[in-house]
C-alpha cells in the first residue's frame, strides 16, 4: 500500500478512522518534545489546551510523539518564551502573541487588539482570510512556525476597588492589563501593570493594583478577584476574541515527517475548537456564583468605550505610519473586520439581541 496516495486519497481523518494509523506512525522516529505555556496549572482550561494537544498527538502518533507540557516559569520565565523558542530551548510554546508586543506591536494582531475582531470573526480571518498567511511571514523573523490554538472568547472587562463612571477614572489607575490594551489604557491616563496570572490576587489585595482583568468568570472565580475588588466591568473591549497560539522553532518543525507536521495540525486545530467550547460551557454558572457572592456587575458606560475606540484608531494610525509589519498586517486586518461586521450587523448581532431579551 502506497501511504502518501491513501492520506491523498481519503484524508488523514479517513486514515485513522480506517485503522491505518499505526503503519503510518511507524515509519516516524520516537520523538520527546518540550512545550512551554505561558500561564499557571490552576487554570485548568486556558492552560489545559496545551495538555489536550499534547494528548492529541500522542494518541494519533501511538505513542511516538510525545510532549510534555511545563507550566509558566517552569522551563522558562513567560517574557522570554518568544527567544526560547526561537533559540530552540524548547521546542514548542503555548501563548497569547499580544504579550509580545513590546518586541513588535505587530504580535498583538495574532492574538487580540482592542476594539478587534470576535473569536468567529478571528478564527475566519486565520483559516480563510490572510490572518495566518501574514503572521507566519511576520513570525519567520522570530524562527517560528505558528498556529491557532485557543480562544477564550469575549472577556470581561475586569475587577475594580471602584467604579468605572466617567473617562476620568482612569486617571492615574494602575490597572493590571494584559497585552497591547496597556497602550490605550495609558492614553486614557491609567498606569497599565503588566503582572502575570498567578501574582494577580495578590498585588489586587494589598493595593499594588487599583484593578485587574484576566478572562472571564471561570477563570476569575478560582483566581478569587471578587474577594477583594468588587466592581466587575464589562465588556473587555480590548478582548473580543483573544486566540492563543502554539509556536514551534522552525528548525524543529521542518524536521517533522510530512504526517508528523499533519498530526500536529490537526492536534492544534481540536485543541483551538475545544478552549472556546469549555469557555462558553463553563462561563455561565461560574457568573452566577460570583453575583451570588456580591460581585458587581456594572457595563462600562458608552462615552467610555467611545473615548477607547477614539484612541484605540488613533493609535493604530501612528503605529501604521511608523511600523511596516503592523501596517501590511493591519491593513488586511481591518478591512477583513469592516466586512465581517457587516455581515454580523444583519445575522448574528440582530439573533443575539433578541433572544438575549426574550423570556426564555
Amino acid at each position: 500500500m502506497d501511504r502518501r496516495s491513501v492520506i491523498k486519497n481519503t484524508g488523514l481523518a479517513g486514515v485513522l478512522a480506517a485503522g491505518a494509523a499505526p503503519a503510518l506512525v511507524q515509519a516516524q522516529a520516537n520523538l520527546r518534545w518540550r512545550l512551554t505555556s505561558g500561564f499557571p496549572k490552576a487554570l485548568d482550561t486556558i492552560y489545559g489546551a496545551a495538555e489536550t494537544f499534547s494528548k492529541k498527538v500522542k494518541e494519533l502518533t501511538g505513542g511516538k510523539f510525545e510532549i510534555s507540557v511545563h507550566a509558566a516559569g517552569e522551563l522558562v520565565p513567560m517574557p522570554g518564551i518568544v527567544d526560547a523558542v526561537k533559540n530552540g530551548t524548547v521546542e514548542m510554546a503555548h501563548t497569547a502573541p499580544y504579550y509580545y508586543f513590546g518586541k513588535d506591536e505587530t504580535f498583538a494582531l495574532g492574538c487580540a487588539i482592542p476594539f478587534g475582531l470576535n473569536s468567529r470573526q478571528m478564527s475566519a480571518w486565520m483559516y480563510d482570510g490572510n490572518g495566518l498567511k501574514l503572521m507566519r511571514e511576520f513570525y519567520k523573523q522570530y524562527d517560528i512556525m505558528s498556529f491557532p490554538m485557543g480562544n477564550t472568547g469575549a472577556q470581561m472587562g475586569g475587577w475594580f476597588r471602584k467604579e468605572i463612571k466617567t473617562v476620568n477614572d482612569y486617571k492615574g489607575l494602575k490597572f493590571r492589563v494584559g497585552g497591547f490594551a496597556g497602550k490605550v489604557i495609558e492614553r486614557l491616563g491609567g498606569v497599565p501593570q503588566n503582572i502575570p496570572g498567578g501574582e494577580i490576587y495578590q498585588a489586587l489585595e494589598k493595593g499594588t493594583i487599583d484593578a485587574a482583568e484576566w478572562v472571564g468568570p471561570y477563570d476569575d472565580q478560582k483566581l478569587g478577584f471578587f474577594k477583594v475588588a468588587p466592581f466587575y466591568h464589562y465588556p473587555g473591549w480590548w478582548e473580543g476574541g483573544p486566540q492563543l497560539d502554539l509556536y514551534i522553532n522552525q528548525k524543529a518543525y521542518d524536521s517533522l515527517s510530512s504526517e508528523y507536521k499533519a498530526i500536529v495540525e490537526c492536534a492544534a486545530a481540536y485543541a483551538h475548537t475545544e478552549m472556546q467550547a469549555k469557555y462558553d460551557a463553563r462561563n455561565p454558572g461560574a457568573l452566577k456564583q460570583l453575583v451570588a457572592n456580591k460581585a458587581k456587575l456594572v457595563a462600562f458606560p458608552k462615552p467610555v468605550m467611545d473615548a477607547a475606540f477614539k484612541e484605540s484608531m488613533a493609535l493604530y494610525s501612528e503605529l501604521s505610519a511608523k511600523n511596516p509589519s503592523w501596517k501590511k498586517v493591519y491593513e488586511d486586518y481591518s478591512k477583513f473586520r469592516a466586512d465581517s461586521n457587516l455581515w454580523f450587523r444583519f445575522t448574528e448581532a440582530r439573533f443575539d439581541s433578541f433572544m438575549q431579551g426574550a423570556k426564555l
